[in-house]
């Protein structure tokens, strides 16, 4: 089988743009799983009682991935009008958590697809 070489440069340009990414992709990965830990703490003590699905750190640690993965299944949501600051503050923080390092990533993309071009 015959591979076209536009969808192969693809693959390259993209590869060679998440290898000269790995720091930034590194940091948010970082920044993310603190705020998982922080906000899932958070919502945990804010939330807790005998009706609540926030039974454990670990449980609301669910409910910050979801939250800040922007998924939100809805299987787990704030009671309290304090936790439900906390969510938005949430989203909040992962939406610019998630955009700073975008920006840096799509400029590497730029002068990697800028090189690739010039090759051709």
């Amino acid at each position: 089988a015959v591979v076209s070489t536009q969808s192969t440069g693809g693959i390259i340009i993209v590869t060679k743009t998440l290898a000269a990414s790995v720091n930034e992709l590194a940091l948010l990965l970082f920044f993310w799983f603190i705020g998982v830990i922080i906000f899932g703490s958070i919502m945990y003590y804010l939330e807790y009682n005998e009706h609540s699905k926030f039974t454990s750190i670990l449980q609301s640690s669910w409910w910050a991935v979801v939250t800040m993965s922007t998924v939100g299944y809805g299987d787990m949501v704030p009671k309290t009008p304090l936790g439900k600051l906390i969510a938005s503050v949430c989203m909040m923080f992962s939406m610019i958590v998630i955009a700073l390092p975008v920006t840096v990533i799509v400029s590497k993309f730029t002068r990697v697809y800028a090189k690739y071009k010039d090759k051709l």
